[in-house]
């Protein structure tokens, strides 16, 4: 190899490093979701004793769908991280998740998209919930839309299946 190429090369995988602002900003916006959380959780414990059942239901939806969404956001930091920039050297701590180091790319897609389903799912439901906020036509796209999740994350899952049983 010249010597060209050699630093070249060099440079270009040293160039992953430009990816840490990006998963330093979504520990940023975990932050932000934890403001929201407990925004939410406030508002619920003062009005807890004014809500109907359905609006507290939906507020009770809106905590575990941010608290999904932030998992989400540890998914990507964690396995996106590890998948481009570097390992993260935490093998002797007694805390750290199972699947850590072990998601691969096609692991990490069906993780998502099951996040997302979940995600869609409760926002579905919420709307169900509070069926009179909505019109029929903005049900139908919220079904659909779910559904497309659903559909994707199937179709994920059998190409995985399938390339992985052919190598």
């Amino acid at each position: 190899m010249n010597q060209f190429e050699t630093r070249f090369e060099k440079a270009l995988f040293a160039s992953r490093w430009l990816l840490t602002p990006f998963y330093v900003g979504l520990v940023v916006a975990v932050f932000l979701l934890i403001f929201k959380f407990f925004a939410e959780l406030l508002h619920l414990f003062s009005h807890s004793l004014t809500l109907s059942e359905g609006e507290m239901i939906i507020g009770i939806l809106t905590l575990i769908d941010v608290a999904l969404i932030a998992n989400l956001l540890f998914i990507i930091i964690f396995s996106g991280y590890e998948s481009f920039v570097s390992k993260i050297e935490v093998q002797h701590d007694a805390d750290k998740p199972g699947w850590m180091g072990k998601v691969g790319f096609s692991a990490l897609k069906l993780k998502l998209i099951s996040s997302i389903v979940a995600i869609s799912s409760i926002e579905l439901l919420k709307a169900f919930i509070n069926i009179g906020a909505y019109t029929e036509q903005q049900l139908m796209w919220k079904v659909l839309i779910l559904l497309t999740f659903v559909f994707s994350g199937l179709l994920l899952a059998l190409m995985d299946k399938f390339s992985s049983g052919s190598h």
